[in-house]
């Protein structure tokens, strides 16, 4: 096919490449369209248009970065199949009562995370963990997520290793005139800036974000599950009181009553002691009772699970409504032999969403019962063209934990930041071994593996490189800059504010390594012309270069939160503008004061 009608002078590249842009800008603040649809087909127009070849569209799928974040998300799911998550969350993030009090727990260890961790792949640690975190305090994850990219942000512009941004800087300068920044060189500025930016996102978070859920959720479902579970002898709950076991305002489940030793303890107090063997009746929607299955410290009260033939770690959860032909109706299901006909047991029964009172092995199955097995995956094929249940799915992400590796998971995982906080291995190379090292000790399977890999984020971007080459390339990011540095006047301290605002225009529109790529020559020129320090500039650079808050644009991580925070354009652009404008202030009215001209 003849694509010579796509062939547009190369002198209108620079200005074809800014519509698009701003085509981008719009379809994102207007439509419901996915930003990895939006930004691939950005990419793909710019190549159709031929202002930037296959190769160069393609070369954020090579990306190092980009990559990392594939491999971590190996690495999240071996944490999170292993219940490590659990363990973080609880020991970490704690249980606070209110969103303004679940920000500061999770900015303070964020932002001091990701000065030693490049911001990026920590983002993609963390938004699995602060994921179910949230879900467990019934807060809905648009009030975390995005204060989580901007902390990771805040927090990398610390130190030298703290953002890939820094040291493309740092390179650049030690090319330019041969000044190797030093690691906390930075952190003059950056640890203020920091500490403001924190706090302002605690004051105003809460009442700017939205308060978003998904459009259809599983705590919505009208059914009831009555479900038992048991606190075996080891139990690290055993000898807590309800309320510190963390059983007490679990989202769409409560404990109804306590079985111990054949006495029944109703109206269960949150100072009520859990001993060893008590069985504990719960009731609850499908979702809920899916946690108590990964909750450390509790079994299913049916002994019946581990009479499974299967490791526990190869099974997943089924929901399976019983037919009129079911052949072991009017039976119990302990009299039912349910595990011996299907090779699955029944962990939960619900019926018309009222509560079953009797035990799990006294209920007696009737037609229109959902019951929630745990089996083997292949129950699903076998039975979906039987007569013996009228409906049969398999619950995702519901694999019970393998608690016996958390230790496995949490030690690869520590190992891998410490590698990567002290240089000793890259990021990448760190979070490869570790990836591979989930897998060697069975913390996580292959197949768990890549259906850990988030593919829309990763691709959206892999385009977004492409759309900052294209704008690079063209010249037209260039063109801005130039047009903004002429408004810099002759003032020293006029000209840092225009260094900043221009590379914040330019990191918004482009990446933060092309934004500090472009910008440094000009910051350097400019200091040279004015006969100052270039110091002052160099740093400008760097934090402005990082802190770009917003749009979605602005930096990587927001991209990866924003499927996750189900958040909109216009969410960026109410709390980011201003952060911007508050980063602006502190950054421009401390650096000279640390940096003289």
């Amino acid at each position: 096919m003849d694509l010579s009608i796509f062939t547009i002078p190369a002198s209108a590249h620079g200005s074809l490449t800014i519509g698009i842009v701003l085509m981008v800008f719009a379809l994102l603040a207007f439509t419901t369209w996915a930003p990895d649809v939006i930004l691939m087909l950005s990419a793909a127009l710019l190549v159709l248009l031929q202002v930037i070849t296959p190769a160069e569209a393609l070369a954020g799928l090579a990306n190092e970065g980009m990559v990392t974040i594939a491999v971590l998300c190996v690495v999240g799911a071996g944490v999170q199949e292993t219940g490590g998550i659990d363990w973080i969350a609880t020991k970490v993030l704690g249980r606070p009562k209110t969103s303004r009090g679940a920000l500061v727990r999770m900015l303070l260890p964020t932002t001091t995370l990701s000065a030693f961790i490049n911001n990026t792949p920590l983002v993609a640690m963390l938004v699995p963990v602060l994921g179910d975190w949230c879900k467990k305090l019934n807060i809905s994850p648009s009030k975390i997520m995005l204060p989580l990219s901007y902390a990771s942000i805040l927090g990398g512009t610390c130190t030298l290793i703290g953002t890939s941004t820094n040291l493309v800087v740092s390179g650049q300068l030690f090319k330019a005139n041969g000044h190797q920044l030093g690691m906390f060189d930075i952190a003059w500025v950056g640890v203020p800036v920091a500490i403001v930016g924190c706090l302002f996102i605690v004051a105003v978070a809460p009442w700017m974000l939205p308060d978003r859920k998904p459009a259809l959720s599983q705590l919505d479902d009208p059914r009831e599950y009555t479900i038992e579970m048991l606190v075996p002898p080891d139990s690290p709950l055993a000898n807590k009181t309800i309320e510190e076991a963390g059983l007490r305002h679990l989202p769409g489940v409560y404990l109804a009553e306590i079985d111990r030793d054949g006495v029944v303890v109703g109206a269960v107090s949150p100072d009520e002691r859990l001993r060893p063997g008590d069985r504990l009746v719960f009731v609850g929607v499908v979702e809920s009772v899916v946690d108590l299955q990964r909750m450390r410290g509790l079994t299913p009260a049916n002994d019946q699970v581990f009479k499974l033939s299967s490791p526990r770690a190869t099974r997943c959860l089924i929901e399976a409504v019983v037919s009129n032909t079911f052949p072991l109706l009017g039976e119990t299901i302990r009299e039912s032999r349910f595990r011996s006909v299907y090779n699955s047991v029944i962990l939960a029964v619900a019926r018309n969403g009222e509560r079953l009172r009797q035990k799990i092995g006294d209920i007696v199955l009737q037609p229109g019962d959902t019951l929630l097995l745990e089996g083997q995956p292949s129950f699903v094929e076998e039975q979906k063209n039987r007569r013996d249940f009228f409906l049969v799915s398999r619950l995702g992400d519901a694999s019970p934990p393998q608690h016996d590796r958390a230790y496995y998971a949490l030690a690869i995982f520590t190992v891998m930041i410490a590698l990567a906080s002290f240089e000793l291995m890259s990021m990448f190379k760190a979070s490869l071994m570790a990836a591979i090292l989930m897998i060697a000790t069975r913390c996580t399977s292959v197949s768990s593996a890549r259906r850990a890999i988030d593919l829309p984020t990763l691709l959206a971007i892999a385009a977004s490189f492409a759309l900052g080459l294209a704008l690079d390339k063209t010249g037209a990011a260039k063109g801005v800059a130039d047009t903004f540095q002429t408004l810099s006047g002759g003032h020293p301290w006029g000209a840092l504010a225009m260094i900043y605002l221009i590379t914040l225009v330019a990191t918004e529109l482009v990446t933060n390594n092309a934004a500090a790529a472009l910008m440094l020559p000009f910051a350097l020129t400019t200091a040279k012309s004015l006969d100052v320090n270039y110091m002052p500039f160099v740093i400008v650079v760097m934090i402005a270069a990082s802190n770009g808050f917003a749009t979605p644009l602005g930096y990587q991580t927001h991209l990866m939160v924003y499927g996750p925070g189900g958040y909109r354009f216009s969410d960026f652009v109410r709390i980011g503008v201003p952060l911007d404008l508050v980063v602006f202030a502190v950054t421009v009215a401390i650096t000279p004061y640390f940096f003289p001209f």
